[in-house]
């Protein structure tokens, strides 16, 4: 608390540069090809980080009461939760097992 008897606020420069970094972490994460369910947990974490900065500093949470927290940390947690019990469906590739690729065309206009 600032000696005036008022908050400080953040200084939203400094969370607007650690936003724009985590998203380009994000993207430099998306791009290499590597194993689906690591990108997916890295990716999450990285969403996740940023929203708690949004949420923390523009929403205004970090100076309300405990129990708006709680309101607002418990959709956070199931959703999180459901994210991650859905990961072995979203991940499995034994599904197209069955599936044939499509024969190559052979260009025959150029004879």
């Amino acid at each position: 608390m600032a000696q005036d008897g008022h908050k400080e606020h953040p200084k939203y420069m400094n969370i607007f540069w650690w936003l724009l970094a985590l998203t380009i972490i994000e993207v430099a994460v998306a791009i290499p090809e590597y194993a689906v369910v690591l990108k997916a947990i890295l990716l999450i974490g990285l969403a996740c980080g940023k929203a708690a900065l949004v949420a923390i500093y523009f929403m205004h949470l970090k100076f309300e009461r405990k129990t708006l927290a709680a309101i607002v940390l418990t959709p956070f947690i199931i959703c999180v939760f459901l994210v991650i019990m859905l990961m072995p469906d979203l991940t499995f590739d034994a599904r197209l097992d069955g599936i044939e690729k499509p024969a190559e065309v052979v260009d025959t206009s150029s004879h």
